[in-house]
């Protein structure tokens, strides 16, 4: 979350629970660009990912604080470090500031730029309205939207799974291909998605099927590579505020509020939707750079071959042996992330 960048690499220890009835465990947390990143302060290796928007403290009132990835997640954290938990509250602060309360200043230039936006838009394109609302949405509330997308979405394909074991190789898979700052939170829903999906504030969605069939995990890591370069060459809130409709897109813009009704049946528009097409040349040199195999997830995609022989063909690393993107006991668990 760019918005709150003095707070980046932030680090402190602090008290993780998998469950409620589980001891309490010792986990290094640092503050990421859009994530809080929990993981073993002896290996190194990420235990938990969560969505910064989204995190609760759910002891209000009583210290030491103690913070959730959501209002019905397992997990908890107790923290004690002051500057970590200032943080936490600027989050928050940042969330509810762009969703709820916006300043009367920046309500006024935003009224302003909207008449100006529509003036324009009705002469010449209603899609100048969506991609200039677009242009001045921040961030919080871009992962605030993104958040509200997936809950919509979730009611299609049930919640996302949460095997435990499987969300910290998930983790740990996202932070071998992104690297441990400009980390997405990746998601697997247990039913309906048939490929990989992307919401506002770098959220990612992978199929269920696609982990139970590959067999290792850089088919996995493939897709979510060409998945964050589709975030990257369309901005996600432009499809979403399409969906939503003009008149909510103004109401965006003049009062930095989206009604909930705006968002309902968009988590089915993008199961429906067909993905954006990339060049070759740029998917290559993704994987090239994030030192990724692209053979796999090109047969994955295509087993036939058909529409991925370019990629297939350039793959950086074909014919060479890959050192794992995950140990193996990680795959196992990812691949079981949908169970239990």
């Amino acid at each position: 979350m760019t918005a709150l960048k003095k707070y980046q690499r932030l680090e402190c220890g602090g008290l993780w629970r998998e469950t409620p009835q589980d001891q309490r465990r010792e986990v290094l947390v640092r503050f990421g660009d859009a994530t809080l990143v929990l993981s073993d302060p002896k290996s190194g290796t990420a235990i938990s990912h969560w969505s910064l928007p989204a995190i609760e403290r759910i002891n209000k009132g009583q210290e030491p604080p103690v913070f959730a990835p959501g209002p019905d997640a397992n997990e908890s954290l107790e923290l004690t470090d002051p500057e970590m938990i200032a943080a936490l509250g600027a989050v928050r602060h940042a969330v509810q500031a762009a969703t709820a309360r916006p300043g009367r200043l920046r309500g006024v230039l935003l009224a302003g730029a909207a008449l100006a936006v529509v003036a324009v838009s009705i002469i010449w394109l209603p899609g100048a309205l969506v991609r200039h609302t677009a242009s001045v949405v921040p961030p919080a509330q871009r992962a605030d939207l993104g958040q509200r997308a997936l809950d919509d979405l979730a009611r299609v394909t049930g919640a996302n799974c949460q095997n435990q074991l499987g969300l910290q190789a998930l983790a740990t898979l996202s932070e071998r291909v992104f690297g441990p700052v400009d980390t997405p939170i990746l998601y697997v829903m247990p039913e309906g998605v048939v490929r990989p999906l992307h919401l506002p504030g770098d959220l990612i969605v992978l199929p269920r099927r696609l982990i139970e069939q590959a067999n290792g995990p850089e088919a996995v890591a493939g897709a979510a590579l060409v998945e964050r370069l589709r975030t990257r060459a369309v901005d996600p809130i432009i499809p979403m505020l399409d969906h939503a409709g003009l008149r909510a897109t103004l109401q965006l813009l003049t009062t930095a509020a989206l009604p909930d009704a705006a968002l309902t049946g968009y988590g089915e528009a993008l199961l429906r939707a067909a993905p954006l097409p990339l060049p070759d040349a740029q998917v290559l040199a993704a994987f090239e750079a994030a030192q990724i195999p692209a053979t796999p997830y090109a047969l994955a995609v295509d087993p036939e071959g058909k529409t991925t022989a370019g990629l297939a063909a350039g793959d950086p690393y074909k014919g060479l042996a890959p050192s794992p993107l995950i140990p193996d006991e990680a795959w196992v668990a990812l691949q079981g992330i949908c169970d239990g």
